[in-house]
């Protein structure tokens, strides 16, 4: 995995992850995998999201786990120190981008107007996330700007569900989107691995 791009083509959903005891990260992934999904955003909303990353890093090596909503410049480096291969942004400053930029790693930046999506093209960035995507006008905004941007290519975020996700996926400069639906908060809770994994096998299929 070496650019931005090609990160959109990992798979057709990238699962969205909280995790509130490092103890679920592996068993999360884990069933994430088995149901054919083989990628994660983990995202650092909570204190143990760097060491769930590490062991996830550590423990399942089969999936590309990254790190999202990175929010400081310092959470960059965190994040590629605890083992994440790439990194995602709900928005983008020049201090985020330049740190993300410091990693190496691949980064999805955060862009919810066009001209933030064309700050990022004059920065050599053609891949980012859009989010909020529903709030931010879902299907029909990415729609109206494809034209005007056609090297651009995003994975929207924020508000997608298993329905409304086709929409999504059938429109050109979308190469993947970000789902939170499958791994609900009530079975990570119940230690529930076998229902994220069947969610994982249904969004698999999506295309």
């Amino acid at each position: 995995m070496t650019t931005g791009l090609e990160l959109l083509e990992a798979s057709p959903v990238m699962p969205v992850v909280v995790v509130d005891d490092v103890a679920d990260a592996v068993p999360v992934a884990a069933a994430l995998l088995a149901g054919g999904i083989g990628v994660i955003e983990l995202t650092l909303r909570t204190p143990v999201a760097l060491a769930a990353i590490e062991r996830v890093a550590a423990e399942v090596p089969d999936i590309l786990i990254g790190a999202g909503t990175i929010t400081t410049p310092g959470q960059a480096k965190q994040a590629a120190d605890a083992g994440a291969r790439f990194l995602v942004t709900p928005g983008t400053t020049d201090g985020v981008l330049d740190a993300c930029f410091d990693t190496g790693l691949p980064f999805l930046p955060g862009a919810s107007t066009v001209s933030e999506a064309m700050r990022m093209a004059e920065r050599g960035v053609n891949a980012l996330k859009f989010f909020p995507a529903e709030a931010s006008g879902g299907v029909d905004y990415l729609k109206s700007i494809g034209g005007p941007l056609p090297s651009l290519k995003f994975c929207p975020t924020g508000g997608i569900t298993v329905s409304s996700a086709p929409s999504y996926l059938a429109l050109p400069n979308v190469g993947c989107i970000g789902g939170s639906w499958l791994t609900p908060k009530d079975a990570v809770a119940a230690k529930d691995f076998g229902r994220i994994e069947q969610l994982a096998a249904e969004a698999a299929r999506l295309r």
